[in-house]
């Protein structure tokens, strides 16, 4: 989840290389390799990866209430923790689809030809303090002011965390941090040590960091220029898409349920987030919930890659309207 500008093309490759392998292997492990199909219910196997992020509540809702079930589509989870894992796999058909993927990684994708992918559905849009920059309680940085050239973590380098952030920081006039690549469940200790002098954390880690190190807020990560600003989807490839119309359409109903259910009732929200993540009941009970679309809108999602754009993440812009499964 814009950080320095430039790419650091065979660093992301070999990370790209090592994290493919890694991810083939629990692929495997949990049987998720060659079986495209379900013996027992002869319906079509999607095989999902998904982050331990809010993000995904609605993909854990719609499999805890039958509602793919319901649609006749079968759906296979594998947890990974950084989008930028799955891709390798998705490129290679080893997953059919990554939920909580943040745009950036898969636009900068589409856009080098690595992928051509589509938008399946949106996972959130932010919500005030969805996502936070946190420092010690006894930090002398008291302003965002005070981060400039100082060590501020994020999941992933050159991803939407730092190009939302950079886009606050460039509204208010001030210097940005160093960024440091800290994957989000490591980022408590990292803060905790000192490792860091700030984290830029999501929920649910946000809360949890807050909770268990006493981290105090110093911004919110979602506040203007960058309020109510799509995060992350549910991305295929437009191979899958185009010979799975039948399967995606049951897929996309069934989130649509799930987010109404979740739009009457947001504890349902708060009850899934400890089945798959570490968070727990106690803390999920606080957590600040995101924005979760009940139908995907290119127009919002082009908020994203006109920051690319402006920032230098892209040579070209997109039009994310062009890439929706509909």
């Amino acid at each position: 989840m814009a950080l320095r500008r430039s790419c650091s093309g065979r660093a992301e490759s070999a990370l790209a290389a090592s994290v493919a392998v890694a991810l083939a292997l629990t692929l495997t492990a949990c049987g998720g390799g060659d079986d495209s199909g379900s013996a027992e219910s002869g319906k079509e196997t999607v095989t999902v990866a998904a982050l331990p992020l809010v993000d995904a509540a609605m993909l854990y809702v719609a499999q805890d209430r039958g509602l793919f079930e319901k649609e006749g589509v079968s759906v296979r989870i594998q947890q990974i923790q950084q989008s930028l894992q799955a891709l390798p796999a998705l490129a290679k058909g080893q997953i059919d689809m990554v939920a909580s993927a943040n745009y950036v990684t898969y636009f900068q994708a589409q856009e080098k030809g690595t992928l051509s992918i589509r938008i399946v559905a949106e996972s959130i849009r932010a919500a005030p303090h969805i996502m936070d920059v946190l420092v010690p309680e006894d930090s002398d940085i008291k302003t965002v002011a005070d981060l400039a050239g100082r060590k501020l973590a994020v999941n992933v380098l050159n991803n939407v965390q730092s190009l939302t952030f950079d886009e606050i920081l460039a509204q208010q006039g001030v210097g940005a941090p160093v960024y440091r690549q800290i994957p989000f469940p490591q980022m408590g200790a990292a803060l905790d040590k000192g490792q860091v002098d700030a984290v830029h954390a999501v929920e649910p880690f946000d809360s949890a960091i807050q909770d268990e190190s006493g981290a105090r807020v110093l911004v919110d990560g979602a506040s203007a220029p960058v309020e109510a600003i799509p995060l992350s989807g549910y991305i295929t490839t437009q191979g899958y898409a185009s010979g799975h119309t039948e399967e995606l359409a049951a897929f996309q109903r069934a989130l649509k349920a799930a987010v109404e259910i979740a739009e009457k009732d947001p504890q349902v929200v708060r009850d899934i987030l400890p089945t798959y993540t570490k968070v727990t009941k106690a803390q999920a009970a606080k957590i600040d919930l995101p924005v979760f679309p009940a139908t995907a809108d290119g127009t919002q999602i082009a908020r994203i890659t006109a920051l690319m754009k402006k920032q230098g993440m892209l040579e070209q812009p997109i039009d994310p309207s062009t890439l929706l499964v509909k």
